[in-house]
C-alpha cells in the first residue's frame, strides 16, 4: 500500500454512502450488520465492475480471493498491556494499584506481566509461572506460592490444634480449648505456639506443664513456655486449705524465678506470632 493507492481506497465510498446509508433507518447495531450484509451480495457484489473489467465484485471473489482468506480465530483478539515488575519478599508484584503473588522461588526476579480487562498473566524467561483473576485494587495471594513450610504452618487451623492437643493428653487439650475459646483467629499463634513445644520438649513435659499453668490459672503460651524453660513442671504444689485459691497463693509469676527474662504481662497477637514461629523453627 502506497500513498497512490489511497485514492483507489477512498473512492467507493460515495457509493457506499449513497447506495447503502442514504435513506436508510436502522432500530439497532444488528439490524445495520444484517441490511449491509444483504447489500454487499445482492447489491454492491452483483454490480459490473469497470476497474474489474466489467466483471462482477463477487463472482472475482468466489473465483480468486475466497481461497486465499484464513480462517478467524478460535478465539476473539484481546487487547493486552504488557509491564514489567519485580518480585518483592512477600512474594507479590505490583500491577497498577494491585499486589499479585508469584512462585516465591522468583523472589527478587523481574518478570513480565500480561494484564487484560479479566486476567493477569505473569511470565518469567519467558515462562507462565502464574495467572491470576484481575483485580482492580487491592492484593490477590494464592497461599500456594508460599514455601512449603509456611503453607505448613498456615495451614494449622484451630480444628488442627485441637486434635493434636489431644493426642498430647487431657491438660494441653484444656489449655488449648481456652486459648481458642474467644477470638480463635487472633490466639491461633499462641494455640501453635504452645504445640510447638513439644518438638523440644517432648508429650509427657509439655502435658505436665499445661497441667500446672491450668492450676495456676494462666493457661497461656507464656506461661506453659516458662514452666518448662524453668523446670518446675512436676514441682509439688504448695499445700493449702482452700483449694480453690490455689491460683492467688501460688500465682504464675512466681513459677519463673529461675528464668532471667522478664516476661510481659499481656500476649498479643505480634507475641504469640513471633514465638509460635521461634516453637516451630
Amino acid at each position: 500500500m502506497t500513498v497512490r493507492d489511497k485514492p483507489r481506497v477512498e473512492r467507493p465510498m460515495p457509493y457506499v454512502r449513497d447506495s447503502f446509508w442514504s435513506g436508510r433507518t436502522f432500530t439497532s447495531l444488528e439490524h445495520m450488520q444484517a441490511e449491509a450484509l444483504l447489500w454487499a451480495t445482492n447489491v454492491a457484489g452483483q454490480r459490473q465492475c469497470r476497474p474489474l473489467g466489467g466483471a462482477k465484485p463477487l463472482s472475482v471473489f468466489e473465483a480468486v480471493e475466497a481461497e486465499a482468506l484464513l480462517p478467524l480465530p478460535e478465539t476473539p483478539f484481546v487487547l493486552a498491556r504488557w509491564s514489567t515488575a519485580l518480585v518483592g519478599p512477600d512474594i507479590h508484584v505490583k500491577v497498577g494499584r494491585t499486589l499479585y503473588s508469584v512462585p516465591w522461588k522468583l523472589i527478587g526476579r523481574r518478570v513480565d506481566v500480561r494484564s487484560t480487562a479479566t486476567m493477569v498473566q505473569i511470565f518469567h524467561e519467558g515462562t507462565l509461572v502464574k495467572t491470576h483473576a484481575a483485580l482492580e485494587q487491592g492484593k490477590r495471594t494464592d497461599k500456594n506460592d508460599y514455601p512449603p513450610e509456611k503453607i505448613a504452618f498456615q495451614m494449622r487451623t484451630p480444628i488442627w490444634c485441637r486434635g493434636q492437643a489431644s493426642q498430647v493428653g487431657d491438660a494441653c487439650r484444656e489449655v488449648i480449648d481456652q486459648l481458642l475459646e474467644v477470638n480463635a483467629l487472633y490466639r491461633l499463634r499462641a494455640a501453635q505456639g504452645v504445640l510447638g513445644l513439644r518438638k523440644k520438649y517432648g508429650d509427657a513435659r509439655l502435658e505436665a506443664a499445661c497441667r500446672k499453668a491450668i492450676t495456676v490459672g494462666d493457661p497461656s503460651y507464656r506461661t506453659v513456655k516458662g514452666i518448662l524453660v524453668a523446670g518446675t513442671e512436676t514441682d509439688p504444689e504448695p499445700e493449702t486449705g482452700d483449694a480453690g485459691a490455689a491460683a492467688f497463693l501460688h500465682g504464675p509469676e512466681g513459677l519463673f524465678a529461675a528464668v532471667p527474662t522478664q516476661m510481659p504481662g499481656d500476649v498479643h497477637d505480634d507475641q504469640d506470632r513471633g514465638d509460635a514461629e521461634e516453637a516451630e523453627r
